[in-house]
């Protein structure tokens, strides 16, 4: 399977997008599976590349948002390829941003399944969601 980068060059700012509700489901389908082939094929220059592009086009929380469908889509595949995408490829603002966003998630589960902010589960000053062995359990269990 090759790969090639489609995005060399930079958009014009007058026609920047700022919210991934401006791209079309097929267009953010097409920036998914581009993503998770880079990652399949652990090729960080394009993975970057890729990634740089889509934050010329959408918000940070939006890249990390199409970066954690890709990610849900290669670990069916290829857990080992995860892996290597967190350590190799994401930036730190976004994957501080995909912290963020899982946690409000888990965070909001916890909730649901009557447990106690506080109590069962907290977050500490940087943001890590800190839980008991209880809570841990019913976080992935429906």
């Amino acid at each position: 399977m090759e790969l090639r980068s489609t995005h060399r060059l930079q958009t014009p700012p007058f026609k920047r997008r700022t919210q991934i509700s401006s791209m079309n489901s097929l267009e953010l389908e097409v920036e998914v599976g581009r993503i998770a082939r880079a990652m399949m094929t652990r090729n960080s220059e394009i993975g970057k590349e890729l990634i740089e592009y889509l934050r010329t086009q959408l918000t940070i929380e939006a890249v990390a948002g199409v970066v954690i469908v890709s990610i849900e889509r290669l670990i069916w595949f290829d857990v080992d390829a995860v892996f290597w995408t967190i350590e190799n490829l994401i930036p730190a603002d976004v994957m501080h941003e995909i912290r963020r966003m899982t946690t409000v998630v888990f965070y909001q589960r916890l909730i649901s399944k009557k447990f106690v902010p506080g109590q069962d589960f907290s977050v500490d000053a940087n943001g890590k969601l800190l839980v008991s062995d209880r809570a841990r359990t019913a976080m992935f269990t429906r």
